[in-house]
């Protein structure tokens, strides 16, 4: 089947160089689609019930609170946090 390609308005058949140029444009994008490997349904469902970024972090910074081993491993962390929440009280 020849193909063909719109020239200022006019259509007009590919030459076979066109055509071989075309056809390996379609086999090199089969082959690259043929590499994407789907994401597996668990990735979106595990994204939309997660809690947000800062609710995790919120959670996080009360485990390491409550945690006196915590405070000092993770002390920078924890002190830009503190320093945060005691400018901003709620």
């Amino acid at each position: 089947m020849t193909r063909n390609k719109m020239v200022n308005g006019e259509i007009i058949a590919l030459t076979v160089a066109e055509d071989a140029a075309r056809d390996a444009e379609e086999l090199a994008y089969a082959e690259a689609q043929a590499k994407i490997v789907p994401i597996p349904a668990y990735v979106s469902q595990r994204a939309s019930a997660y809690p947000s970024i800062g609710d995790q972090l919120d959670m996080l910074w009360h485990s390491i609170d409550q945690n006196t081993e915590l405070k000092s491993q993770y002390f920078n962390f924890y002190e830009a946090i503190k320093s945060v929440k005691v400018k901003n009280p709620k």
